[in-house]
C-alpha cells in the first residue's frame, strides 16, 4: 500500500474547470494551441468523472459549437485548426489561407475532447480527414503537422495513426513507410529519438511503440516483427531506468524526474506489457508532491501546475494504479494506452466517430 497524501479530486478538477474559462496572461503563447490545451482539460475532467458535475449543459455545448467552428476544410481535405487565433471575423469555415489549414495534434486531440463530450460526430467531414492524412506525408514516411510543413517528427506520425485507428479507416497513410521511418528513430539506448539518429526521449519513445501497436498487419512489417525481442528487452530496460530515486521519471538519461515523463515512460512499459516493474507506490507519492495546494499538477515539487501535466499524472495513475486502501479519492477509471482516454470514451469513439456508424 502506498503511503501517500491524498489525491485532490476536487482541487484538480477546478483547475481545469477554470482554465477552460481563462489563463493568466503569462500563458498568451498556448492561444496557438488552444484545443490541446481544452484536451488536457476535459481529459482530466473525464479521468476524475467530473465532467458532468464541473460544468453544465449549456457550458457542454458551447464547447462542442466551438470545437466544430474549428473543423476547416480546403483543397488539402479537412481537420481541426489550433484556434481562431489568427483568423478574421467572417471567417465562413473553409481554408482560405495556410492560417487556417488543419493540424494533425489538434485533430487527433480535438476528436478525443468531441468524444468526452459525447458528441454524434455528425459534423465530422471523415473523407476530409483522409485527405490530410494523405496531404500530411512525407516521402520518408513521417508526417509534417500541417499539410504545408512545419514539424515532422514521430508526435506527428502517432496521432495520424491515431486518427486512422479511430476512423478504422487507414487509406490515407502508406502504413509501410511510416513503420520503416518509425524503425529509423530507434536508438541504441533502447528507445526512440525524435527524429531518426536523434536522443532517445520518453514522449517520443511512447509515440513510436503506440503507433507499432495501432497499425495493422501488413505483408512487410507484421506486429510480431516491428520490435525484436531483444528490442523490447532494451526498451524495457532504458525505460525502467528513468525511473529516479525520486519516484519519478526522466523523460532522458541522466536528467531530472517530470511528472509528464511519468505518463510516456510509464504509458510505455504498460504497452510493452512491463507496468508491473514500475514501483507504483514511488510513483505515486512522487505525483502526489506535485500536487499544487490550490489544485492542478506541477512538472516537479514545488512548481506551478498546468493542465498538461496535471492530465498527463491523471493518465498514468489511471493505468499504473497503486493500492492506497481505503482511501477512494486514487480511485481512477481505467485509462487506454494506446489512445490515450479513457476506456469509456475510447468505446464511445469505437460506436461514432468510424464511417461504418456515422448513420447510426
Amino acid at each position: 500500500m502506498a503511503d501517500s497524501k491524498v489525491l485532490s479530486r476536487n482541487g484538480h478538477g477546478s483547475h481545469c474547470s477554470r482554465c477552460l474559462i481563462a489563463l493568466p496572461f503569462s500563458q498568451v503563447e498556448l492561444d496557438s494551441s488552444r484545443i490541446a490545451l481544452v484536451f488536457y482539460c476535459l481529459g482530466s475532467l473525464d479521468i476524475l468523472d467530473f465532467v458532468t458535475s464541473k460544468s453544465s449543459d449549456l457550458d457542454r455545448e458551447t464547447w462542442k459549437s466551438w470545437l466544430w467552428e474549428q473543423q476547416t476544410t480546403g483543397q488539402y481535405g479537412s481537420g481541426f485548426r489550433p484556434s481562431p487565433y489568427s483568423t478574421p471575423e467572417d471567417y465562413n469555415g473553409s481554408t482560405s489561407s495556410e492560417y487556417e489549414a488543419p493540424h494533425l495534434v489538434m485533430t487527433y486531440t480535438a476528436l478525443i475532447s468531441l468524444a468526452i463530450l459525447r458528441d454524434d460526430f455528425s459534423k465530422l467531414d471523415r473523407a476530409g480527414i483522409i485527405r490530410f492524412l494523405r496531404a500530411c506525408q512525407l516521402d520518408d514516411g513521417s508526417f509534417s503537422a500541417l499539410p504545408s510543413g512545419g514539424e515532422s517528427d514521430l508526435r506527428m506520425l502517432y496521432c495520424a495513426f491515431a486518427i486512422s485507428s479511430m476512423l478504422e479507416d487507414w487509406s490515407g497513410i502508406h502504413i509501410d513507410r511510416a513503420i520503416a521511418y518509425i524503425r529509423r528513430c530507434y536508438s541504441y539506448e533502447g528507445g526512440f529519438g525524435q527524429t531518426p539518429y536523434g536522443e532517445a526521449l520518453g514522449g517520443t519513445t511512447y509515440c513510436a511503440l503506440a503507433a507499432l501497436h495501432l497499425a495493422p498487419e501488413t505483408k512487410l512489417h507484421p506486429q510480431a516483427s516491428r520490435i525484436t525481442p531483444q528490442e523490447r528487452s532494451r526498451t524495457i530496460r532504458w525505460l525502467v531506468q528513468n525511473q529516479t530515486p525520486s519516484g519519478g521519471f526522466s523523460g532522458r538519461t541522466n536528467k531530472v524526474a517530470d511528472a509528464c515523463y511519468c505518463f510516456w515512460c510509464g504509458a510505455s512499459l504498460s504497452i510493452l506489457g512491463a507496468g508491473d516493474l514500475v514501483d507504483e507506490c514511488a510513483l505515486a507519492d512522487f505525483l502526489s508532491n506535485c500536487q499544487f495546494k490550490f489544485g492542478g499538477i506541477s512538472k516537479a515539487p514545488g512548481e506551478r501546475p498546468d493542465p498538461y501535466h496535471t492530465y498527463l499524472s491523471l493518465a498514468i495513475l489511471s493505468i499504473l494504479p497503486t493500492d492506497h486502501g481505503d482511501d477512494p479519492s486514487w480511485e481512477l477509471p481505467r485509462l487506454d494506452p494506446l489512445w490515450n482516454a479513457t476506456e469509456i470514451t475510447v468505446e464511445w469513439i469505437k460506436n461514432h466517430v468510424p464511417a461504418t456508424y456515422a448513420t447510426k
